[in-house]
């Protein structure tokens, strides 16, 4: 994409307002500004825009409007809703990344921590007056194995050595993270799922993640194994994963993302008591962290540099 003299990037999202603050303070040359917190409140300048940054849902919806867009800075991880065939794929599009390791290693530990410690059970004794003397587990020396192994999934692997956990990793075809004892790949899950004590989905939404905790890869977990997805509700069956918590194949789920969301109030998963929803709250893109993502690629483009977290529409991220 060549540098032009002048660019106007539109922001599309609800936290419009902040977003364009913290553009504004960077005081980035040659860049105008128009700005909406949903569609119905497009500016009517919005269509020379040659640039967006905001939310996939939100430009997913008025794309086919803005026939100068060059480049598109997603304000989220995922960009499935871009990732559409009717949609045109003629500009350059980069994510969110290397921005919710963080996020991500409070959510995942603070839930694996819950559940070694036995804080809710402790709880819950605490509310009957009952001294409860049942020992607490601990992290050390536990498998936790990460469905991706991308920035987030680097982050929770040193956070697992950390508290001395065995730290297993599935991937597509990388093998750089320093912090994974072992690599597993397409073919492999069984293998990857026969030891664990914690799996963590963190994988995209591709045509290869799709269902890949389905009935066969939950049957070759063992029955103390707990699943935490904060990643995309679609990596995982969950017909098959009501299945094995009900049947006490499977200690406990921690469930993020659903592929329908809100889940249902009548799903079973509810009031599964060994279920946690968190509805999709795991790392929120606050706009403090996502802004500096924007404003750095923007000061590559403008000097010819090639842009950061680019993704790849054949590959699906």
């Amino acid at each position: 994409m060549a540098p032009t003299s002048t660019h106007q990037v539109l922001i599309l999202s609800r936290h419009a307002d902040s977003y364009r603050r913290h553009v504004e303070a960077a005081a980035l040359p040659d860049l105008d500004i128009v700005s909406a917190a949903d569609v119905a409140a497009l500016p009517e300048t919005a269509p020379r825009s040659d640039l967006v940054f905001g939310e996939p849902s939100l430009i997913a919806q008025v794309l086919p409007r803005l026939p100068a867009v060059q480049w598109i800075q997603a304000t989220w991880a995922g960009v499935e809703p871009l990732l559409n065939p009717a949609l045109r794929r003629d500009y350059l599009l980069t994510n969110a990344r290397g921005v919710f390791g963080v996020l991500m290693c409070e959510y995942v530990f603070g839930y694996l921590l819950a559940h070694e410690r036995r804080i809710v059970e402790k709880y819950a004794s605490q509310k009957l007056n009952k001294w409860d003397t049942k020992a607490p587990g601990t992290l050390h020396g536990k498998t936790i194995g990460l469905l991706g192994v991308g920035t987030i999934g680097a982050a929770l692997a040193r956070t697992g050595k950390h508290f001395g956990m065995i730290v297993k990793g599935y991937t597509r075809a990388s093998r750089d993270c320093r912090d994974v004892d072992e690599y597993f790949h397409t073919g492999e899950e069984a293998r990857f799922a026969a030891d664990l004590d914690y799996v963590v989905c963190i994988v995209p939404n591709t045509v290869a993640t799709r269902r890949l905790i389905d009935r066969e890869f939950l049957a070759a977990l063992p029955a103390r194994a707990v699943i935490v997805n904060p990643g995309r509700g679609s990596v995982i069956d969950h017909d098959a994963l009501r299945a094995a918590l009900s049947g006490g194949r499977l200690a406990a789920a921690v469930l993020d993302v659903f592929e329908t969301e809100p889940l249902p109030a009548d799903d079973p998963l509810w009031l599964m008591p060994n279920v946690f929803v968190t509805s999709h709250t795991a790392a929120l893109s606050l706009p403090a962290d996502i802004a500096p993502l924007f404003i750095d690629n923007y000061r590559r483009l403008v000097s010819g540099q090639p842009l950061k977290y680019r993704v790849d529409f054949t590959l699906e991220y």
